[in-house]
């Protein structure tokens, strides 16, 4: 994997710029559509790629491991072959789902030991067999595994769960290097910085990652219960301290407001089920603000429901045809939202990317993020 980048925003840490893979051109900043199990809900791909045109898509670890299982994906030749997506994949190692499962989960210096949801079953996470999961996944882009430590954490256990994710860290960085993709095309391996909500802890975890020299560097543990301008702040803290010549990932945030106060402060990569998600419950979002499409208002709307919208289905259906849908519970309904938003999504990465080059990314960020908080 390759990183160029191409251009800072004036009066902002907001970047352009390139990552190269095997299985395709990724332009940064970029937004990544989450394909928990090797789907994203609701979405074919030929729709990810001819109407949402999403460059990268995400797997989960967790997830796959336990259905349809690694020797299904093995046997297909890996999760590219075996769903069909030939861009690039990123998959996440599954330290935020086992985080989830508090009540059926053990952690300990070997590893995260947990009950699958699915059956009860016990299974065991270690450093280095979520590398080999991910070897046999054969993403493009692997996540170290990491304990996911709750947004209200003390100090105590804050301190005592970054200790416990650097030893893991070293342990997982040591076996990828030890170890060879399977399918022919290059892997990178991304280290996690977390340290919760105190500064010293997340400047010592960043300091930590960049040490390894990893080909990219992601954040976790945020939007997990703390403040959003606390998010930021540690946003800010992390990225004093990592590399600038590597991409920067920042797990599961957010919002269309989020997404731009990210990249604002140096944030490359980004993915959140908010999209699909709030799609499927009747929320669009759109550049003036966001639309509960179940609301009367748009039941005599007849515009499109974007109308200078990149994808075609925003401009194919009106609002009342598809406010239409979801009082007739009609599943149509949520695939056309979820279309809508992710292509709304990765419209806004892309003019942010615009802007940077451009030259006005600042002004143009703060008149966005003001209009994308209304409600329509």
């Amino acid at each position: 994997m390759d990183f160029k980048l191409i251009k800072t925003a004036e009066g902002s840490a907001a970047r352009a710029g390139v990552i190269t893979t095997d299985h395709g051109e990724i332009p940064t900043p970029i937004f990544m559509p989450v394909g928990t199990c090797g789907a994203v809900k609701g979405v074919h791909m030929h729709e990810l790629r001819e109407q949402v045109d999403a460059k990268i898509i995400l797997g989960n670890t967790y997830h796959l491991y336990l259905r349809p299982g690694m020797d299904i994906i093995g046997r297909a030749g890996g999760l590219h072959r075996f769903n069909g997506w030939d861009r690039p994949i990123l998959t996440d190692s599954g330290g935020f789902q086992v985080f989830s499962l508090s009540a059926n989960r053990k952690l300990t210096d070997e590893g995260a030991h947990f009950r699958s949801h699915i059956d009860g079953s016990r299974h065991l996470f270690t450093p280095e067999n979520v590398v080999d999961i991910q070897r046999i996944i054969g993403s493009d882009i692997m996540m170290a595994l990491d304990e996911c430590p709750p947004g209200t954490s003390d100090y105590t256990y804050a301190r005592r769960s970054l200790e416990l994710t650097k030893r893991w860290l070293v342990r997982g960085w040591e076996h990828f290097r030890a170890t060879s993709p399977r399918y022919g095309h290059s892997q990178a391996f991304f280290p996690i910085v977390q340290g919760c909500t105190y500064r010293d802890l997340r400047a010592d975890a960043a300091k930590h990652v960049a040490d390894l020299g990893a080909e990219g560097n992601a954040i976790g543990g945020l939007a997990v219960g703390e403040p959003t301008e606390v998010m930021y702040e540690m946003i800010e803290v992390v990225n004093e301290h990592l590399p600038a010549d590597r991409p920067r990932y920042l797990m599961g945030v957010g919002t269309p407001a989020n997404i731009l106060e990210a990249i604002d402060r140096g944030v490359d990569m980004m993915d959140c089920v908010m999209p699909t998600r709030n799609a499927r419950n009747g929320m669009l979002f759109t550049p003036e603000g966001t639309m509960n499409m179940r609301n009367a208002k748009w039941a005599t709307d007849f515009s499109p429901i974007w109308e200078d919208s990149p994808c075609l289905v925003d401009r194919v259906y009106s609002r009342a045809y598809l406010r239409h849908l979801f009082a007739a519970n009609e599943l149509l309904a949520m695939q056309i939202a979820s279309i809508h938003n992710l292509a709304f999504y990765l419209a806004l990465v892309s003019d942010a990317r615009r802007h940077i080059l451009d030259g006005d990314f600042a002004q143009w960020k703060a008149a966005a993020v003001e209009r994308l908080g209304r409600r329509l």
